[in-house]
This record gives C-alpha cells, structure tokens and sequence, in this order.
C-alpha cells in the first residue's frame, strides 16, 4: 500500500494522544528523521517521548515545545564501527549482545513498566528491536517506520562471525513479527519479520532559509562552487589540504573541529550547524552514503560524490536509489584519502537529479501513526508470495531471492534485488542463453581468432558477443539492465579496439569427495562444473593505454608521466556491495625495486573492502613477481566476468583467480603449465586473499576435464588420474542459499582445530618412543621386530595427517585427544600449530577431536568411492557410493561445517530415496553430502542417471522452496578446465558506425 502526498495533513484530535518514539542508537540518521515525524505529530496537539541516544541539541534546534520529552538511553547499538568507514561485524555482534541481549529480561520490565507510567497510546520503533516486545508485553501496539530491520543488517555479521551469535537473527525477527505494521521509508532493504507494510515518501527535515539568504550569511557569492563535506565523522589522522579542490571551489566542512587546522578554501561548521540548509545551498555534496544524506540530495536535486563504507548492509539499496534519479557519482576510497578529487567533482556537476517523488514523509508517517493510535485499521496490502520470497533471508542468513519483479517495485530496488539473486557473468547471459537462434560464427563478424578455439561452450560465444557490442551505445534512460550500464561503459573504455585481446576460461568445481581434508594431504575427487570465469586482458605500452579520468588525474599528479597502470572490471561485482572497478599504479606493488611482501599486498587490498575483491585478480601479478620474476612494463586492463555463483561452496574465487593468471601468462608469453598456475594461484588465495584454503579448488579449475573426476592427493598436489563416471551414474549440486565463505570463522577455527591435532598426534608418539626406548624392561628388538617403533616414528614425523590410517588412529590416538582445546592452553604446551596460513587466537575454544578425526576417515571414504566407480553396476553400488556421501555430511556436522539449510538438502535427499516405490522400479538418489568448506554452500547429491533421478532433483527443490523462500540454483553439466581451454588471442575486425570509439 502506498500513500500518496496529499490531503494526509496532522490535524488535532479529539484525543490527546501520547507516543513513546524508540530510536535506534546507530548514527544521526535516525535521528534526524525521527524529528520531522515528531514535530508533525506536536503539531497535532500530542505527546511525544523520544527514547534516544542522540544529542539533545539535535531535537531542540527544531522542536520547541513542553510536549516533547527526551529520555536517554540505548536499547540497541546499530553497527560498530572501527572507523569511519568500516562496521566491525563481530564487535557489532558481541556490543549488541552486551546491549539488547544480556540485560532483555530488566529491559522488557523497565520499559514496560515506564510504557504504562506514560499511558503511551502508540510505541512507534525506528528501528530497535526490543521496543516491539515491550510494546506487546505492555498491551500497547507497536508501529516500525524504517528503511532497513536490523535482522537483515546482522545476517551477513553473523555468517562473518560464525554461528556464535545466531540466535541474535531470530530474536531480532521474533521482536518485530509483534508490530501491527511497517511504514517503509523509500531505499528500503528486505525486511522478513514484516508481513504488512505501507510505503510513503521520503522523510525529509524542512528547508528554513533560501539557497541565497544562506550564500549571504556565510559570505559566499553565487560564482562559487560549493562542496559540502557531509562525513559524520571523518577518517582517523586524516588532514584536508588545499590541492584536494579545483580551483574557485569551498568546501564546508560539517561537524569540524578547528577551523584553525583547516586549508583556506576549507571552512568548519559547528557540530549543531542545521545541514539541509547548508546541503540545498551547495552545488555538490561528499560524504557517506546513509538515509539522511540520500533523501536530502534526492530531495534537494543536490550531486552526491559517496564513498563506499565497509559491511554497511543497507548501502546498496539507497546507493541504487541514488543512482537510478542520477544524483550519485562513486569515489574510491583510495583517492579520498589522497585528495584526488577533481574528477569526480567535476563528473557530479554534469549529472542531472531528477528526483521528482515526495518529500513530505514526516507528515504522511505523522498522519499514520495518530490514525492507529486512535484505533484506525490501515488496510495494507498482505504482501504477496513473491514478495515475501523477494524478502527472504533464507535461515536468517543470507538474502537471496529468485529472479522476477512486479511493476510496483520501484527502479532503485530492482536494481538492488538483482544485485543480491541469481546473477550471472555477463549483461545478457541469461537472455543469451534463450535464444537458440544465436548461432558461433555470428561474433566472428566482430573478431579474428588469431589463436585458441572456442571449443564450442556456448558460455564463451555468449562472452565473445557480449564482448564485442561493449561499445554500442546504449540509452541509459530505456536500457531494462541499467545496473549494467555502469559496468560496460567502464570496461568499453579500457579497451584499444585496434589491438588483441588475450580470452581465458576456468570453470568452478564440484566438491564430489574430499573437500576440507585437501588441506590434510586426502585423495579428493573433484569435477570441473559447466559454470566458468571468462577473463578478457589486453596489454598496452602506458603511453596507449586508456584511463580513466581519476587514474589520469592520479598519474598526472605525480608528474612522472605514462607509467604501467592496471585497470580491471568486474561484471556483477554489486552482488557483495563491491565497487565494479579497480585500477592501481603497478609500482604500488614495488619497493626499492623489488616485490613488495604478500603481508603488505593484503594490508594493501584490505584498505577498502568494497574493492578487496580485486586481490584475486591483481594478486596473481604479484605472485607472478614475487615467485617467477617477471617485470610489468606495459599496462594491463582486465574485464573479469564470471558465472560461477559466489558463495556456493563451488569456488568462485579460484575460477577467477586460474582465468586472470592463465590470461596474464598468455599475453606475456610465459609457458606455466595447468599444475603450476593452480599452484601459483593458491598462493595469491592463502597469502595475498588471507584465505586458508586448500590446493584441490585452483587445481581442478586449472587441470579438470569434463565429465571426469579429478582424482588428486593433495601431498601438496598430485593428479593421479581422471576418473570416469559411469553412464549409469549422475552427480548434482544443489546451492542450499545459505553463503560459504572459505575465510569465514568456521572453516578457519575447523583447520586449526585439525593442525592442533596433528600436532598432538606427533608429540604422542614421540613421547610413546621415548618411553619404550627408555624402559629397562623393554625388549627393543622384539619392538623393531613387531614394527611396533617404526609406526611410531612414522606417526611421530606426520607431515599430513590423512597419512594415518583410520585403524591406527583409533587403537591409539582418538583416546588422549581432547574434544576441545584453547588456543592459550594449546600454545602453552606445544608452542605452535604449524600451519603457515592460520593463526591460533589464544582466547578461542577450538574444536579439536572431530577436526582431526574427519581427514583421517575422510581419506579412507575417498577412496573406496574411487574404487566403487570402477565396480560392477549394481544397486549395491550405489547404495555403498551414497552412504560414504552421507558419511561425510555428518562428519562435517561433527566438526561444526554443517547449516540448516544443506542439513535439509540432505535429508530431502534421504526422504525421496527411501519413500515407497513401485515393486520393479529402481531406486534414483542415493546419497548427498555438503561439499567445500562447509557452513552453507552446496551439496553434492549423487544417483542414477534416469529421467526419474532427474524430476526427483526438481522435487527436492521444489520442496525447499516451499520450506525456505528460497529456489534452489541446480549445478547440471561439466566442462574443461583451463588447461584443456588453453586461451583465445582476438582481434577486432572493424569497428561500425554505431560503436563508441
């Protein structure tokens, strides 16, 4: 239900009404908008209690009235930050705890108790939690007016943190799901716990002084460019210099200090200076995107130059808000910090905002809440199924919704829905893939292969299409895909369409057998999946090479001339909050000439963590430095499209990694076999990235082939053969919706958990030998003879743990390991851990049994899979290659690397392979398992190869859907890997009229 901006004026009513108005204790934003709503609402003859942590002054300076009463206190912390741009998930997690959970019980008591003191006629919620359980307990409803739930913005910290703080989500959703209804203020996020919702407006504070009665309080003529630096805290030891502007620019400065630490063409306001004011007086504004500086640039038709905050949830919502009315211009972090402004000033005072919405919110929400306080019943729209499936959070984690919208949904959220579902590598690949029509020779009217073959993957026609229409131009204003505009102007203009264009391609891959006990030295099996990673690179001398105008500006500033620049795109980079393009100096990547060490490269990319992604890709140039020598001299640009979804459990991340190295390899004429890149790539994902992974993903990404089984020991990465899958046989992925990351907190503490047992294992044996050697009565030679010391030096001198049988470990070891051990109490004893890519935090509790005990039976379940797939057929088989699947599901369970959501996969699976079938039928699925590193992700089904196997796929799908919310994506198909791909040297063969140049 949306209402509109007319004739909802606060009129007084015949009932003195009283409010208790909750703020949320995260930022001024809140605040500011909560003000408008209450001063409408005083308007009305009533009563408003605000619950806040917000300064006074930031409520007085607009309401002057006896029927405002401000009590202080926070009842949630919001986000956390570490600094001004960057929110500390877990710090949030851990604050929010100590805040709303520890206390709930005297919080519920407290404030149900005041609620009754006040007579509180209506609790309104903007947007804390608690306050709507208060509100039921209290008898009193509760009305939520907000962009954004906090159940949705702690889903992703708690995926971050592990599943220590899971029970926060559910809470947070339990005390919502006790409001009436929500007002939903435009640039909203999905809201789950909220089933009815009422969209109006935007909130924005009243103008009081003209654009020219505030130019002339402040002495500033209209031939001025005024910027105003709207930060809301500025980043810590950062100083403002004067070359930051162009010329005959000011720059005011909100909430500043000193005006004595300040350059001349900067001017501090104080902190309580009344902003709208100042915004619709300027002609651009620089800051953090948040509710309150995009409704007021919206509104106020004011160029937003925004910089992208750390794990900010709601961002993408009102950043795609922002752009849709063309209002917003992207500054990276980097060039804030270092002043290279002008170019993006200068871009903002060419756009054109054309906001034309509402801006009366405050009134509208006024006029709202007085209605329901005296008893009116809103007739909202139930929202419908799809919506609610657009909305969803699956499990409380991770929001994910299948493709589709409705009319009704405005630009800026479809962009933003988009962003979070099921999206693919290229601008069209999905319509793409519907037209059968289009036929390979068709893009070799575009491009000359002068080496490689397309091999015919229809992926990587549809890439090489993509790739020539780059610069046709497109009108913005009627493309469908706008979100894409962005990404294909960019990458349009870093290529020289008159020179070759290196093509790589890896695939991501399926976990058949293996999975986290690679980094164990385990056999492994593993397929290459049909979705892969397109890389298109093209070398330039720097004097050629096209750059954007901030890197321009960059260069220039250093006055050194051309030097080698790196510039990458990444298509679909919006799906985690990334910015969709990287550049950087290579000689960032120099000190003193030489390689600059993995440990600066990662401080280097983790700096700004909407382009972190990139050190996927601009790591394997340093690693190609650091490990092989080569010398960078020309300028690189790079367009990275990838269709392998993120976060799945089927590496991403190693997908992008083998096609970036395999095409920069091919453009410098370095002859690096499939073997060695995957080895070189891990590197770049272990030390560069700073995730833990294992050897087995960049090794089938660059070595697998299709439709066969990479069978590799990872002691550190022999390929021992490709295993067929028998005809009768079929495997699938099925993506559980729930996000795995190999550098979250639980794949991390499993690893440590497992080196700590190893560890153990050794000084065990080592302490048995001594023992044994030492004893008087000890008949040595009967020991030898038995092979009874032998054993023991060999377990005392593990170098992988999977190199202990299952037999062994259990006669001896699985007796003196503890089930848990503390990281202090470890260290005390055995010093270290020994594994170069994981640090022990003295203060965690690591799961250490179950961690140890998974590789060692995990490598013994591989290979009797192995040796079953070369069996006879037989029922028997089958049934045997299942339950060794299910065997490693519960064993990741055991480790703590399982989710609800693959559990449910899992026992789907189990329930539609032993339902009641027809005497005579086969049996069709047989066994699943969660695959990768764990905690959500995919899981690998495997069954016969029948029609029959294949509707039962469908149903399990269809079954979760209706369980979660969410569609399951299906992984169906193989393809080469890098290897077998090799690469493509193109060349454009003309360039039409109709193409940008």
């Amino acid at each position: 239900m949306m209402i509109e901006d007319e004739g909802n004026q606060v009129s007084s009513s015949n009932k003195h009404l009283v409010f208790a108005y909750y703020v949320t204790g995260h930022g001024f934003g809140h605040a500011t908008r909560v003000v408008e709503v209450v001063r409408h609402l005083i308007d009305g003859g009533h009563d408003v209690h605000v619950v806040t942590g917000a300064p006074d002054f930031v409520f007085t300076t607009e309401i002057q009235s006896s029927q405002l009463f401000l009590r202080k206190l926070v009842l949630d912390c919001g986000a956390v930050q570490a600094d001004a741009l960057t929110v500390d998930r877990l710090a949030s997690l851990e604050k929010y705890s100590e805040t709303a959970v520890v206390p709930r019980d005297s919080i519920l008591a407290t404030e149900v108790e005041w609620l009754n003191s006040i007579k509180a006629d209506l609790v309104v919620s903007d947007v804390v939690p608690v306050a709507c359980r208060a509100a039921a307990d209290a008898g009193i409803r509760a009305v939520c007016v907000t962009n954004f739930s906090w159940d949705f913005i702690y889903a992703e910290y708690v995926m971050a943190a592990g599943y220590h703080h899971r029970s926060i989500v559910w809470q947070i959703a339990e005390d919502y799901s006790h409001c009436q209804f929500l007002i939903r203020l435009p640039g909203y996020c999905p809201m789950p716990a909220f089933r009815d919702a009422i969209d109006v407006p935007l909130v924005v504070r009243r103008l009081h002084k003209s654009r020219k009665e505030v130019r002339a309080e402040l002495g500033i003529s209209e031939d001025v460019k005024l910027l105003i630096l709207n930060f809301g805290g500025q980043p810590a030891g950062w100083k403002l210099k004067e070359d930051y502007l162009p010329s005959g620019w000011l720059c005011l400065v909100c909430g500043a200090p000193d005006n004595h630490d300040l350059p001349s063409n900067f001017r501090g306001l104080a902190k309580d200076s009344y902003t709208p004011d100042l915004i619709a007086a300027s002609d651009c504004m620089l800051g953090k995107i948040g509710y309150g500086t995009v409704s007021e640039a919206l509104a106020f038709k004011l160029p937003f130059v925004f910089v992208r905050r750390d794990y900010f949830n709601e961002e993408p919502f009102l950043r795609n808000m922002l752009e849709s009315y063309q209002s917003g211009v992207e500054m990276i972090r980097r060039d804030l910090l270092t002043g290279q402004w002008k170019a993006y000033l200068e871009r903002a005072l060419c756009l054109k905002p054309c906001y034309k919405g509402g801006i009366n919110g405050g009134e509208i929400v006024a006029h709202i809440l007085q209605d329901t306080a005296v008893g009116k019943k809103y007739s909202t729209n139930k929202l419908s199924g799809a919506r609610r499936l657009r909305d969803a959070i699956v499990l409380g984690f991770q929001l994910q919704r299948v493709p589709g919208r409705d009319l009704s949904i405005p630009d800026w959220y479809s962009n933003a829905e988009s962003e979070f579902g099921l999206r693919t590598g290229s601008p069209n690949s999905e319509s793409e893939n519907k037209n059968n029509s289009f036929l390979p020779g068709s893009y070799t009217e575009d491009f000359e292969i002068l080496h490689g073959d397309f091999q015919g993957l229809p992926d990587t026609v549809t890439f090489l299409k993509n790739l020539a229409e780059l610069d046709v131009v497109h009108d913005a204003e009627k493309n469908s895909e706008k979100l894409w505009i962005r990404e294909r102007m960019a990458a349009a203009g870093i290529f020289n369409w008159e020179d070759d264009i290196i093509v790589a391609r890896a695939p991501g891959r399926l976990d058949v057998m293996g999975g986290i006990a690679d980094y164990s030295g385990s056999l492994v099996l593993q397929m290459p999946i049909r979705e892969a990673c397109h890389v298109a690179l093209q070398r330039n001398h720097p004097s050629k090479h096209r750059l954007w105008k901030h890197a321009q500006a960059r260069q220039d500033a250093k006055e050194l001339g051309p030097t080698p620049v790196l510039q990458i795109v990444s298509y679909g980079s919006e799906l985690s909050n990334r910015s969709p393009t990287f550049d950087m100096d290579l000689s960032d990547f120099l000190e003193d000439g030489k390689p600059i060490s993995y440990k600066k490269a990662r401080q280097y990319f983790a700096q700004d963590s909407s382009q972190k992604w990139a050190a996927y890709v601009a790591g394997t140039i340093l690693v190609l430095m650091t490990e092989l020598g080569v010398r960078f001299e020309d300028s690189l640009s790079l367009l990275v499209s990838s269709a392998v979804p993120e976060g799945k459990g089927v590496s991403s991340s190693a997908s992008v990694e083998v096609a970036s190295m395999s095409a920069i390899a091919a453009a410098h004429g370095l002859e690096i076999c499939p073997r060695d890149i995957a080895l070189l790539c891990q590197k770049v994902e272990n030390h560069i990235v700073g995730a833990p992974c294992g050897i087995m993903d960049q090794m089938t990404s660059a070595c697998g082939e299709a439709n066969k089984l990479m069978a590799m020991i990872c002691q550190p990465a022999e390929i021992v053969g490709l295993v067929d899958i028998p005809n009768h046989v079929r495997v699938w992925g099925i993506d559980s919706g729930i996000r795995h990351s190999v550098g979250g907190a639980d794949y991390g503490s499993v690893r440590i958990g497992t080196f700590m047992g190893r560890k153990m294992i050794k000084s065990f044996a080592t302490k048995v030998i001594s023992q044994l050697t030492s004893s008087e009565n000890a008949n040595n030679d009967e020991l030898e003879e038995g092979g009874c010391i032998k054993l023991l030096e060999t377990d005392a001198s593990l170098d992988y743990l999977c190199n202990l049988s299952p037999h062994r470990y259990e006669n001896i070891y699985s007796k003196v390991l503890p089930d848990s051990v503390t990281g202090e109490m470890f260290m005390e004893k055995y010093d270290d851990h020994n594994d170069p890519v994981t640090v022990i935090d003295g203060k965690r509790t690591y799961g250490l049994k179950a961690a140890t005990k998974h590789p060692i039976y995990e490598n013994f379940r591989v290979k009797a899979f192995k040796a079953l797939l070369t069996s006879a057929a037989s029922e028997e088989q089958l049934t045997t290659l299942g339950e060794l699947l299910y065997q490693c599901h519960y064993s990741y369970g055991d480790c703590g690397l399982g989710s609800d959501g693959t559990d449910r996969l899992v026992q789907l699976v189990q329930e539609l392979q032993h339902q009641t079938r027809p005497i005579g039928d086969d049996g069709t699925l047989y066994g699943a398992k969660i695959t990768g590193g764990g905690s959500g992700g995919t899981v690998c089904v495997i069954g016969r190869n029948c029609l029959k196997s294949s509707e039962d796929i469908i149903e399990i799908q269809q079954r979760y859907k209706a369980a979660t919310g969410y569609l399951p994506f299906i992984f169906e198909g193989s393809s080469p890997g890098s290897g077998k791909f090799g690469y493509l040297r193109i060349r454009r063969n003309s360039i039409p009229n109709n193409r940008l140049s």
